[in-house]
């Protein structure tokens, strides 16, 4: 049984020493209490019962390169039959399995592992004292079915190659792990997705959205919701405001109305809300300056505001490693229906989650900053533990995994420029198919 042969890992490991191998971060009790929160706990005796089921869908998240059926049979995840004779398991039994899993388990399971690691995940704090998070969206495919269109819909109207599944989270920037998570049909906006992850956000926290998400609704919810939950947008060229009081050049506290349209949908808000503008003395690009919540002018002194925005960043290079390293640039989700569409973006999240987390171990270990790891030789580490647990002798493992840990400090990336020659902006792809102008 697998979480058996886990477990055995886990003995001989503690045996030879203090390492830890990644397979120790997922407890099996999580998954335990996530089927049990779900009534989801399976009865009967089957050859691939609910519990296998999760880590089958988390193998699907970070095995990109084989099916799933592929999956199951090299991991050994499922159980042998009744007369102990070994024989493949059906597609439809690897299907029939995750529709009764549903989506709840995973989700729930997520949220316990983001619980459990959210230290190693959080890192240090910035300059200003506060943990530096990041909010952005992007969008996965889906396989092209009737309930998945009927569910998720299409962005365009006119074009619909594939059902689209929108995706807004939560990320540290320090460390890129994912805090929270919440996704929806391509119908619902980035704004109403990213007020899902409001209970998410840790105290003593700065949170850095880009320009779409300003809206009064949202970030009056954000900074109210816990002790020091504060964010940072850009300006938006045609935001109104009253000046309060002048810090310095362009470091104002202000007064901005909120709109009758925000008011009407949630009568709580206020007319106004207060915020700090700073603007740029010289343009970056687009971004002429920044609206926070950290108003204090001692507390959050300029110079170390005007340099944090482009944290933010860490957010696009975190999706970056997810869709074309993880994923293996294959971003149509591999479930025909809607619960299997859910709980595979689940296992996806989770799994991403693992390489980061051990990314941040080698970081400790080595001395730099997690993102400074190569993401690809950490998620070529954790396959080969995957596959020499299935393979390998208990014995030799922590000696392997021992030396591919100390062997992947040889991939420290380069630090990061601290001043660029251009301004950070987002790459613009041409079209494959030619375009038809009026005349």
């Amino acid at each position: 049984m697998f979480v058996q042969e886990l477990e055995l890992v886990h003995e001989s490991v503690e045996e030879s020493g203090s390492y830890g191998s990644v397979m120790e971060a997922i407890d099996s009790d999580w998954i335990e209490q996530s089927l049990l929160s779900a009534n989801k706990a399976s009865i009967r005796n089957r050859r691939l019962p609910a519990q296998q089921a999760v880590w089958l869908v988390l193998w699907m998240g970070l095995i990109r390169n084989q099916s799933i059926k592929e999956v199951c049979s090299s991991m050994d995840i499922a159980l042998q039959s009744g007369d102990s004779t070994w024989s493949r398991v059906a597609p439809s039994v690897l299907t029939d399995c995750r529709r009764r899993l549903g989506e709840a388990p995973m989700s729930y399971l997520f949220k316990s592992t983001v619980s459990a690691w959210l230290e190693q995940a959080l890192g240090e704090n910035n300059a200003l004292g506060l943990t530096t998070l990041a909010v952005d969206g992007t969008v996965f495919r889906c396989q092209d079915s009737e309930e998945n269109a009927n569910e998720f819909g299409f962005i365009s109207n006119t074009h619909k190659p594939y059902p689209q599944l929108r995706l807004v989270s939560l990320i540290s920037t320090e460390t890129r792990m994912v805090l929270g998570a919440a996704f929806d049909g391509c119908h619902v906006g980035e704004v109403t997705l990213a007020q899902r992850l409001v209970q998410d956000t840790p105290d003593n926290s700065l949170t850095l959205f880009d320009r779409c998400y300003f809206s009064a609704d949202l970030l009056v919810n954000w900074q109210s919701s816990g002790v020091q939950r504060h964010w940072l947008t850009p300006v938006k060229s045609k935001m109104r405001y009253e000046v309060v009081e002048e810090f310095a050049n362009n470091d104002l506290l202000i007064d901005m109305p909120v709109s009758p349209q925000a008011r009407k949908k949630n009568p709580e808000l206020p007319e106004t809300w207060r915020a700090r503008f700073i603007a740029y003395q010289e343009p970056k690009g687009e971004i002429k300056g920044f609206v926070t919540s950290l108003i204090d002018p001692v507390q959050y002194p300029l110079d170390k505001l005007l340099n944090i925005y482009w944290q933010r960043w860490e957010i696009e290079e975190g999706y970056g490693e997810l869709k074309q390293t993880q994923l293996q640039s294959k971003v149509t989700l591999r479930s025909k229906f809607v619960e299997g569409v859910k709980q595979e973006l689940w296992g996806v999240l989770i799994a991403y989650n693992l390489v980061r987390l051990e990314m941040t171990a080698i970081a400790k270990e080595a001395k730099v900053a997690p993102t400074r790891i190569s993401f690809t030789a950490a998620i070529s580490l954790i396959d080969t533990q995957l596959r020499w647990l299935a393979l390998s002798p208990d014995g030799k493992l922590p000696a392997k995994l021992k030396q591919m840990r100390a062997d992947i400090k040889h991939f420290i990336l380069p630090d990061k420029r601290k001043h660029r020659t251009y301004p950070r902006s987002v790459l613009y792809i041409p079209s494959r198919y030619p375009l038809r102008y009026k005349q």
